[in-house]
This record gives C-alpha cells, sequence and structure tokens, in this order.
C-alpha cells in the first residue's frame, strides 16, 4: 500500500459556507418565483422564452405536462386551454409579442369557456380572426393571476384528472382577466377596433 502524503479534506466553499451560516442544508435547493404564476420552483431565475413570462422552473414543469398530452394522452383537446392558460398566467412585460400573445390565448379561453368551442375549432376561428389585427395593445394583467399553477396541473395522475385540473387552471385564470372580458368578446362580435 502506497501512502505517500495526506490530501487534506478541501476546504467548504464560499456558497455552502454561506447557506450553512442561513442554517439551511447544503443539499437544500433555493426556490425561485416564477414571474408569471407566483409558484416556487427550484433552480435559476432565468427567463427561457423571449416574450412568456416564467422561470426556467415553472417552463420546466409546463414542457412535462405539454410533453404528457402528446405523449401519453394523445394530443387532447383540452390542448387548447393547457397553452392558452399558461401563455395568459405568464404574460410577460409590455412589448409586441407579450402583448399579441395574451390577446391570442385570452381569446382562445373566451372561445372555449365561453362559446363553447373545441380545442381544434377554436384554433380555426381564432387564426381567422387575429388575421384581421395588426396590433395588439398591452392588457394590464391582474394583480393575482389565477390561483392554480402548472405545479397543480402536474398532479394529475389520468387523462380525466388531468382535464378537470386544466378547465379549473383556465377557468381560474379567465375569472382574473375579467376587466379584459368585453374586449376579448368583441373581437368576436366584430366591434373591436382594427389596428
Amino acid at each position: 500500500m502506497l501512502v505517500d502524503r495526506l490530501v487534506p479534506y478541501p476546504m467548504m466553499p464560499e456558497r455552502n459556507r454561506q447557506q450553512a451560516a442561513e442554517g439551511r442544508s447544503m443539499n437544500q435547493e433555493v426556490l425561485t418565483p416564477c414571474p408569471g404564476c407566483g409558484a416556487e420552483f427550484p433552480g435559476p431565475a432565468g427567463i427561457p422564452h423571449p416574450y412568456i413570462g416564467a422561470s426556467s422552473g415553472c417552463w420546466s414543469v409546463y414542457e412535462e405536462i405539454l410533453a404528457k398530452e402528446y405523449e401519453e394522452y394523445q394530443y387532447p383537446d383540452i390542448h387548447r386551454l393547457t397553452v392558452d392558460a399558461y401563455a395568459v398566467q405568464h404574460p410577460g412585460v409590455p412589448g409586441r409579442r407579450s402583448s399579441q400573445s395574451v390577446w391570442v390565448h385570452l381569446a382562445g379561453m373566451y372561445l372555449v369557456l365561453e362559446s363553447g368551442a373545441k380545442g381544434r375549432e377554436a384554433t380555426r376561428v381564432l387564426q381567422a380572426v387575429i388575421k384581421q389585427r395588426k396590433e395588439f395593445e398591452w392588457l394590464s394583467p391582474p394583480e393575482k393571476n389565477g390561483s392554480i399553477t402548472v405545479l397543480d396541473v402536474r398532479k394529475a395522475g389520468d387523462l380525466k384528472s388531468h382535464i378537470q385540473l386544466v378547465e379549473a387552471w383556465a377557468q381560474s385564470i379567465w375569472a382574473a382577466w375579467r376587466q379584459h372580458h368585453r374586449l376579448i368578446a368583441d373581437l368576436f362580435l366584430g366591434r373591436a377596433k382594427a389596428r
């Protein structure tokens, strides 16, 4: 057995010393609130999308939900509401693309939740209506943007519970944006000003 020298145990890195001083475990991850939904997620606070205002951790959970819809649930009609709910709950900051995103996804929610359209039908109607507008003004988000998040939807164990959770999620967000309901309805009633 060759033991030429003893290697000293490396010093604790500064980050770990800070965690220990704050009473946190070195294995305990720091949770970062998502700027859109407010839920807390492990990982960095970076924004992974150019105009959807979500944290990296939140976006990752959303991607898991989308993958489940595509793979396990075979792209169900509820997908329209999944995408609309996420985009509206994470409106981002004022800008051309974020403004258009909020309008389009609120309109999708209106078609499904208020008009009873099925997902694919709503998408066809949306495409026709949205072509009429070139610009979309910023719609100020509500202070509380729904009571359900992707963390709740992620808990679904089967397609039936997934559909129920997504519908409840979309309803909670739609209700939070009530100040803009008339504006969105006007898109379909021909009263919204074309820009």
